[in-house]
């Protein structure tokens, strides 16, 4: 086991795989003279450089003392879940009463559009309409509209004849509820903000750097080892942490599997979603465009989302895989997809549809993604500190609204450690 106080770790320890030598030991120098307990390398350490990783690690090294090293296996930031969404800023409509989904939500959007006026990170507030073919889709957005105002989030039911006069593209037969703080956001801006904040901090950032096995020192009360291995050499490194926060997204339940007994075990889902581009000069709505919630249904449905240059995407699709290794958009639901969005564009040109990217959401298992009045089997963000195991807080599940909750997910692990 290794437990060295940092100033003899700067000559002892080989640095991270992604971290440059010079820079790991005069971290571990200088961290050495400010940090009064234990003998660790680091306060903290974030596995997992997603923007709800980069959130956390940002929110710790903020702390007096702290020093806090993220801990990522690609070679850049949010490479994985954070960068194949649809970049929504979600207000909160769908994820029920007493979740933390909704809690988060609706306070990460509003810290959310704070920094990005503050800092001047590219979003836009430009609304969304949740449209409804028939009675029943009308039937599922008043209960979304009365949880709203349950939780006082606004919404409103457009009259049709004014949704035609303003979006004359878009086709609702029953009715449309209006989301005003619904808006998008340049999440790789977001993410490359958090990291710089983070390091002009002094946070590290070691990439390239998989984790291969974690290591408790008496139950977490000693601190933790944790282990990595450079891709191209093959080599190991240990440091040590006081804490340690699993953010690792697509990884976080192999993490946590690796870690807690075989009876808190969990096994991990993964719903691939692929997105469709859109090459036609028309229709373009200014908005975003949602078909109604599905009860059980594993996302939002295939839904009309922009970028901030005004193009459309359509998506994400719903694809139950067994891995979250192949992120190929899958054309062969396209024609599936088509069908979805003429329901709501009917003046859609088909041929102008064609692959874009795809995603791979982390799921705790096949349950929906709306609350939907407690029907479907609804799974909600986990968010713990995990019983027996000092200093160790797990984030599982982290899907939609992750990147919406961002910042407010980064508050609440800091209330975990020091609440």
């Amino acid at each position: 086991m290794l437990a060295l106080h940092r100033a003899a770790a700067a000559t002892a320890r080989t640095p991270l795989p992604g971290l440059p030598a010079s820079l790991f030991r005069a971290q571990l120098q200088a961290s050495a003279l400010t940090i009064k307990r234990g003998a660790a390398d680091f306060t903290h350490a974030v596995v997992g450089g997603g923007a709800v990783g980069l959130a956390v690690a940002r929110k710790l090294q903020q702390r007096e003392g702290a020093a806090t090293v993220l801990v990522e296996r690609h070679g850049s930031v949010g490479t994985e879940t954070s960068s194949r969404n649809s970049e929504v800023i979600h207000a909160g409509l769908y994820y029920g009463p007493d979740t933390l989904k909704t809690k988060l939500c609706v306070k990460g959007k509003k810290m959310m559009y704070d920094i990005c006026q503050k800092y001047a990170i590219p979003h836009r507030n430009c609304g969304k309409w949740v449209v409804a073919q028939d009675d029943a889709q009308m039937d599922e957005l008043h209960k979304v509209n009365e949880f709203a105002k349950k939780i006082g989030v606004p919404t409103n039911f457009l009259p049709l004849e004014e949704a035609r006069r303003l979006e004359p593209d878009v086709r609702a037969r029953k009715g449309i509820l209006n989301s005003p703080t619904t808006g998008i956001v340049d999440s790789h801006s977001y993410m490359k903000f958090l990291e710089g904040d983070f390091e002009e901090a002094g946070g590290i950032c070691a990439f390239h750097s998989p984790v291969t096995r974690v290591n408790p020192i008496n139950g977490g009360a000693g601190g933790w080892e944790i282990y990595t291995k450079a891709p191209d050499t093959g080599e190991e490194t240990c440091i040590t942490a006081e804490t340690l926060i699993n953010s690792a997204g697509l990884a976080a339940i192999t993490l946590s599997n690796s870690i807690l007994p075989a009876e808190r075990h969990r096994k991990p889902f993964y719903c691939k979603g692929s997105y469709f581009s859109y090459s036609a000069s028309g229709p373009r709505p200014s908005v975003l465009v949602y078909p109604a919630p599905r009860a059980g249904h594993g996302g939002l449905g295939t839904h009309l989302t922009l970028d901030l240059g005004g193009r459309i995407r359509f998506g994400p699709d719903v694809e139950w895989v067994d891995a979250p290794d192949d992120l190929r958009a899958n054309g062969a639901r396209l024609p599936e997809a088509l069908d979805e969005i003429e329901q709501f564009l009917p003046s859609i040109e088909r041929d102008a549809v064609g692959l874009d990217y795809a995603g791979v959401r982390p799921k705790l298992g096949r349950a929906g993604a709306t609350f939907s009045g407690g029907q479907g089997g609804f799974q909600d963000f986990y968010i713990r500190k995990e019983e027996g195991f000092e200093g160790f807080v797990n984030l599982l599940g982290i899907e939609s609204p992750g990147l919406t909750s961002s910042l407010a997910i980064a508050d609440e692990v800091d209330e975990l450690l020091y609440g």
